[in-house]
């Protein structure tokens, strides 16, 4: 197989899929602060949901896991430019950065709330944890890299029966590790574990495998062949298996009335945790989108591409625009502007605007728009000093 090198400091492509992972995470949560239904009932409640309202919720599942996936492989990039062993303390380091970021800022931008009495594991710190055990990942070969991350994808969902106790320690660790779960703590405070980490662990570790094609990259042509096929194989499997009901997610699809229902019920994959179909489904997708983008010009697409470019630097900046402008709303329309402040989940909202505050579908697409184009000048910015400033140990973690 023909190889050819390259400066893997910035691959164009998967900056531009994680740019364009990130403006759409942006639409998911616009919907979350400003969109009527959501305050009601689930976009995937099958028995309440409108075709439109699906379609924006199945569109916004691709990011989470393209954005670990990509996480892993940016972690590869990283230990080709640095030795093994500070290649494991900064993933150690990061990581742990990370966690206490979502921990504080990250928290507080979701509630606005002072005194925390709602905190989740999040994308953010579920990216940190994982990146702290690649910290130790990264010392085996290269094919034991790849097969942990495999097998744990593959096999994680024959673990769905386990359970423990309510409440007891094992309970607890469970939940962090492959369960969702909700913890009150008693004087209005409470925990959710909502993203577990043993599956997302398994993306990270193919992420960063999935890194070596930019390595010792192939020839535009064999690479984009190599991507389509992967992309390809991982949707085959989806729906081999989720045509089988047999195994892959814990919820199996069902004929409804309407047939496109069907199709709805038949796309009604399990999130928390990624069941398998879900990251066959979704990683499918983004390798597909890869492999088209694979040896094109995207400077006509620098906008999307600088998104990905500061990714961690967009999603808190982003989180704090939303719910501020949310806050704003609400009291120009009359509501207490502390309607806003959440002391549970933000999709848990103050009786007086349940059923009263939000907006149509088409608002939020408008809102959403309005914010990512608000938002582009400050990462442009950011970028900037990025660049004026690499040599600052600090700027890599941000």
């Amino acid at each position: 197989m023909k190889t050819a090198s390259i400066n893997i400091d910035r691959v164009q492509s998967v900056d531009f899929l994680r740019g364009l992972v990130m403006i759409i995470m942006a639409l998911d949560h616009v919907r979350a602060y400003f969109h009527f239904d959501t305050f009601l009932f689930s976009p995937t409640d099958l028995e309440r949901t409108t075709g439109a309202m699906f379609a924006t919720r199945l569109i916004t599942h691709l990011c989470a896991p393209t954005f670990i996936f990509l996480a892993g492989t940016s972690a590869y990039f990283i230990a080709q430019r640095k030795t093994l062993k500070d290649t494991s303390i900064f993933l150690l380091t990061r990581g742990l950065w990370l966690v206490i970021l979502q921990v504080t800022i990250i928290q507080f931008a979701w509630n606005f709330d002072p005194g925390f009495h709602f905190l989740s594991s999040n994308i953010i710190s579920t990216i940190g944890f994982c990146m702290i055990l690649l910290s130790f990942l990264i010392h085996l070969p290269f094919n034991g890299i790849l097969i942990t991350g495999i097998v744990v994808i593959a096999l994680h969902n024959t673990l769905d029966n386990i359970s423990f106790e309510r409440g007891s320690i094992n309970d607890v660790i469970w939940s962090f590790l492959h369960q969702r779960n909700l913890y009150d703590l008693g004087n209005n405070y409470s925990f959710r574990f909502l993203y577990p980490i043993i599956p997302w662990f398994g993306v990270m570790a193919l992420g960063f495998c999935f890194g070596r094609l930019f390595d010792k990259r192939y020839f535009p042509e064999e690479k984009k062949k190599l991507l389509l096929q992967l992309g390809s194989l991982s949707l085959i499997v989806f729906f081999a298996l989720r045509m089988s009901n047999s195994y892959g997610d814990p919820t199996p699809w069902t004929y409804q009335q309407q047939a496109g229902f069907t199709v709805l019920s038949f796309l009604n994959l399990e999130k928390y945790p990624p069941s398998l179909l879900f990251l066959c489904f979704t990683l499918g997708i983004s390798l597909v989108i890869l492999g088209i983008l694979e040896g094109r010009n995207l400077e006509r697409w620098r906008p999307v591409t600088l998104f990905g470019k500061v990714a961690l630097f967009y999603y808190v900046l982003h989180v704090y625009v939303i719910h501020f402008l949310a806050l704003v709303t609400v009291w120009v329309m009359g509501y207490p502007w502390q309607t806003m402040i959440f002391l549970r989940a933000h999709s848990q909202p103050h009786p007086l605007i349940k059923g009263n505050f939000g907006f149509s579908l088409g608002v939020i697409y408008f809102i959403w728009i309005a914010v990512v184009c608000a938002l582009y000048p400050l990462c442009v910015y950011w970028n900037s000093f990025k660049i004026r400033n690499k040599s600052k140990w600090w700027v890599s973690y941000v």
